[in-house]
């Protein structure tokens, strides 16, 4: 029953979601994914039952809290699995713009959310420093990042910090859709799209979210002979081993300090030990997917990953996690920290405003447009909203924007929006406290500095090179 309770939950909910998306023109017009739509149904039930004690309803969400963290191991497991790693060269060629602008936007979510906590909220508001971290786990991270975080945010001693993250992540797809939506008629006026598709004259199918009968592409190609192991039950044994491989490099850290802290009895293993339990799991997960991919590359002469299955065994999990993470956020811790939250979001709804008005036909060398909403959506909701909103703009995909994009995840993912260095600033922040949120702001600061020059040297080389040569 443990087991059973919340697979009927879960699957209730997301085809609830489904309906929903199929038959309520707002949320066709938002582009809201289904499993956002079911889990918000599902947090309002959840909430009604609690207020008025239905515990014979409730028990049919308790085992709901517990799939989120394992479910983020899967999703970012599946992250390079079936990808070909192109050369390290190619892809620094074809994503420099479009990487630094990203870093850009994801450094600036630390930079004015640390910078609100510093200046207003640690001053009004008993809130930890890591308050000021909320909007890059939620935004740039999402639901994913904002879930596998929980055991991080309990070893530092604010469980709370996964609700406020969750429900950032939650505001950041629909403010992603709605601002991206307003700028992109805003855009379309202004002639700075190639190529814009009218609102009005998106595919219904498209809204609502149903592939026509003779346009459905295919899902996966099956590797293996059924009468030897199922293809699908194959590659969710090469995602096990995956993060198997991540599991195994958590505890090789742990193990090594664990060593060097008895060898050596030096006072700093202690915290390098609480930061390394800390971590989460998921982002070595991704280290474990990034290592069989490798690994098959080199030596699996068939070729037996097949990426369309891999996608699919990944987004089953992130609909499972976000459906279940969303029911679950406890709305009234979110509500004593309303005043403050909404500032912080706020902020960094603004921040990504600018980038996208300001920055980005500053720094960008073209198709500045449709680049930068792509980067957008996905640092304000998750990759798939990047992608609806570029489509948008440039249904054909006759700019560089798409190619771009998508070499620029190669090398944005394992540091930012739930990579590396998304997941170290929450154990830093809990240890350190208000004097590492002045430290993180100010490595923040200089790392959107040195991106910034970096990108406008990018672009006005070759017109400062022929000013050297007029000379």
């Amino acid at each position: 029953m443990k087991l059973l309770l919340p697979f009927i939950t879960v699957s209730i909910l997301l085809f609830i979601g489904h309906y929903l998306r199929l038959h309520v023109k707002l949320f066709q017009k938002l582009y809201l994914p289904s499993a956002l739509i079911g889990g918000i149904v599902g947090l309002m039930v959840y909430q009604t039952c609690k207020a008025l004690s239905l515990h014979n309803f409730i028990i049919w969400f308790d085992g709901l809290t517990l799939l989120p963290a394992f479910l983020i191991n899967i999703v970012f497991a599946c992250l390079f699995l079936g990808v070909t790693i192109p050369s390290f060269n190619t892809i620094i060629k074809k994503s420099i713009p479009q990487l630094g602008y990203g870093q850009i936007v994801a450094w600036g979510q630390y930079m004015v959310g640390l910078g609100i906590f510093i200046v207003i909220i640690r001053n009004i508001w008993n809130l930890p420093a890591m308050f000021g971290a909320v909007i890059e786990v939620g935004f740039e991270g999402g639901h994913g990042t904002a879930s596998g975080l929980a055991p991080t945010f309990e070893m530092m001693n604010w469980p709370e910090g996964k609700d406020f993250a969750l429900a950032s992540a939650t505001v950041g797809i629909l403010s992603a859709v709605l601002c991206g939506i307003v700028l992109i008629n805003w855009a379309h006026r202004k002639g700075y799209t190639y190529r814009s598709l009218q609102i009005e004259n998106i595919p219904e199918d498209e809204t609502i979210g149903i592939i026509p009968v003779n346009q459905r592409p295919v899902a996966g190609y099956l590797s293996i002979h059924t009468d030897s192991l199922d293809a699908l039950s194959y590659h969710i044994a090469i995602v096990g081993i995956a993060v198997t491989i991540g599991y195994f490099f958590k505890e090789g850290l742990v193990e090594i300090i664990y060593f060097l802290q008895a060898v050596t009895s030096h006072a700093a293993y202690t915290t390098i030990l609480t930061i390394v339990k800390s971590f989460p799991l998921f982002p070595l997960c991704m280290l474990g997917g990034l290592v069989v991919q490798l690994f098959a590359q080199r030596f699996d002469t068939h070729q037996t990953i097949d990426i369309g299955l891999v996608r699919r065994i990944q987004n089953m999990a992130l609909d499972i996690l976000i459906v279940s993470a969303v029911a679950m956020i406890q709305v009234v811790i979110v509500l004593q920290g309303i005043v403050p939250f909404t500032i912080m979001v706020i902020g960094g709804i603004l921040w990504n405003i600018f980038c996208l008005l300001v920055l980005a036909k500053l720094l960008l060398p073209d198709s500045w447009f449709e680049r930068a909403i792509a980067e957008m959506g996905q640092s304000m909701g998750v990759t798939a909203t990047g992608l609806m909103l570029l489509r948008i703009v440039d249904p054909d995909y006759k700019t560089p924007a798409l190619e771009a994009f998508a070499y620029k995840q190669l090398l944005h993912e394992p540091f930012m929006g739930g990579g590396i260095i998304t997941s170290m600033f929450i154990p830093l922040l809990g240890i350190g406290g208000i004097a590492m949120a002045y430290n993180l702001l100010y490595v923040s600061i200089i790392v959107i500095i040195i991106c910034l020059s970096i990108l406008l040297l990018f672009k006005y080389k070759p017109l400062l090179f022929n000013c050297e040569q007029r000379k």
